[in-house]
């Protein structure tokens, strides 16, 4: 269970450490890029549906649940079975991470190239711009 103090500052550490590993050099830091920009997005998430009262603070979002949907897929994708609610930006955010967590794994666990590390750290900045807006639409800042 997570207040959203505890949010902003969890998302705020995960911040510092990808800005930091941009700092040293994205090829040699793949694993805190794939792991930051991964567990950022669902506190970002997790944080906006909180503050849009849309899910309890009890209810806690898990990076797995991210699994792109195949396109021959008859049951609703995991995140659509797991999280059943409706917000603005909701397809434009889920496809965002959707290709963060695509790559997480060889990010954190194999030989990833310049490229798939770029891709990612796109999509994440991407998607905390987007879910900044949002969050100050619902009343609320990061900083």
């Amino acid at each position: 269970m997570a207040s959203i103090a505890l949010h902003k500052r969890h998302i705020q550490e995960h911040l510092e450490e990808i800005e930091e590993a941009i700092d040293k050099g994205i090829e040699k830091r793949p694993a805190t890029i794939g792991f930051h920009t991964s567990a950022c997005a669902s506190e970002l998430l997790e944080l906006y549906l909180h503050k849009k009262n849309l899910i309890s603070t009890g209810k806690t979002i898990k990076h797995n649940w991210f699994e792109r949907p195949k396109a021959e897929q008859k049951i609703k994708p995991l995140i659509e079975r797991k999280l059943d609610v409706s917000f603005h930006s909701k397809k434009e955010i889920y496809n965002l991470i959707y290709h963060i967590e695509e790559n997480r794994d060889n990010l954190i666990y194999g030989n990833s190239k310049t490229e798939q590390i770029e891709l990612v750290l796109k999509n994440f900045l991407q998607l905390k711009e987007r879910m900044i807006q949002e969050l100050e639409e619902a009343g609320e800042t990061l900083g």
